[in-house]
């Protein structure tokens, strides 16, 4: 790869895999919608030669084809908001597509879970049927149809499925809540019950996962599960006290608790859905990887979280 091209590289999983290729020494160019937060990413970075910042439109394949022409792969992680998901994210995949398909680009997509619906029982791997069955995860399906159709001829796109993850570029993460509030000497907030494992990935691991995937030819045309650990919320709670060195106060929002608070806040009343993966977590196979590309990379929680709260703190002192 001798340029990548970064959509919605201030988000986390796309900041994420900008550092990541930075560390690779491949040229990246970020690009974002928001002049100012693009400024701010590269006083971050110290300005590194290899990184260029550009300002697009994800929406108009117009504005993306001439940075598309310039690259070998192009990583997709920009996204809406739930409570845009029905009325953009299918516009959103579709002028990503064309412009790559204009280009005859390879494409990687950064998505979730939603689409595999209820926790089956055991680990997930990439052959296992799209059975959503709430709103969300309906047109991921269809979002993630439209990616891997025949329509496209000369694209070459493939997704790549996160678990939740959580790490120093995570932004809307669902342990961010838990995170920030533990680090700043605030109360956390926990989405679901504190007591039942569910799966997380630590983003760094993530990045070098999707592009060692990106890296193989091979890899283009479908679905890349990446899998993370199974952790419980009490255990987070534990690992960030001892690295804190102190006690602290977390609050476990269950799904009336949601619901109830959705009635005054609207990003609280598009989650209560997707509680489901709160109360009985889905997890991912990495066979898939394992067989194909090689180890998984695993940083420890005790690390990983340690990571991300000596990272927040210094954000929040920085301030």
């Amino acid at each position: 790869m001798k340029k990548a091209l970064v959509l919605g590289g201030t988000g986390g999983s796309g900041k994420a895999i900008a550092e990541e290729l930075l560390g690779r020494k491949i040229p990246t160019v970020i690009l974002g919608r928001d002049l100012t937060s693009l400024e701010k990413l590269a006083k971050e970075w110290g300005n590194p030669k290899e990184l260029e910042f550009v300002v697009g439109d994800v929406f108009s394949p117009e504005s993306l084809i001439p940075y598309f022409e310039d690259a070998d792969v192009v990583f997709q992680a920009a996204n809406v908001s739930y409570q845009e998901m029905e009325s953009k994210l299918l516009l959103l995949g579709k002028s990503v597509m064309k412009a790559a398909e204009e280009t005859g680009k390879k494409i990687v997509f950064v998505d979730g879970v939603y689409v595999y619906g209820k926790n089956p029982g055991y680990p997930v791997e990439e052959d296992y049927p799209y059975l959503a069955h709430t709103k969300k995860g309906k047109i991921k399906v269809e979002f993630a149809k439209m990616i891997l159709s025949d329509l496209w001829k000369k694209a070459k796109p493939l997704i790549v499925r996160l678990p939740d993850y959580y790490g120093p570029t995570s932004k809307l993460a669902y342990l961010n809540p838990t995170l920030d509030g533990l680090a700043t000497r605030k109360f956390g907030i926990f989405f679901g019950s504190l007591q039942p494992k569910r799966e997380y990935v630590y983003l760094p691991d993530a990045a070098k996962m999707i592009v060692a995937i990106a890296l193989q030819e091979n890899s283009f045309g479908s679905n890349w599960n990446i899998p993370g650990g199974m952790i419980s919320g009490n255990e987070i709670v534990r690992i960030a006290e001892t690295h804190l060195g102190r006690k602290s106060k977390v609050i476990s929002l269950g799904r009336f608790t949601v619901k109830l608070s959705g009635i005054f806040d609207s990003f609280l009343r598009e989650v209560v859905e997707i509680m489901y993966l709160m109360e009985d977590p889905l997890q991912l196979s990495g066979r898939k990887y394992l067989e194909k590309i090689g180890p998984i990379p695993r940083t420890s929680f005790e690390d990983g979280i340690a990571e991300t709260l000596d990272y927040i703190r210094k954000r929040s002192s920085a301030k």
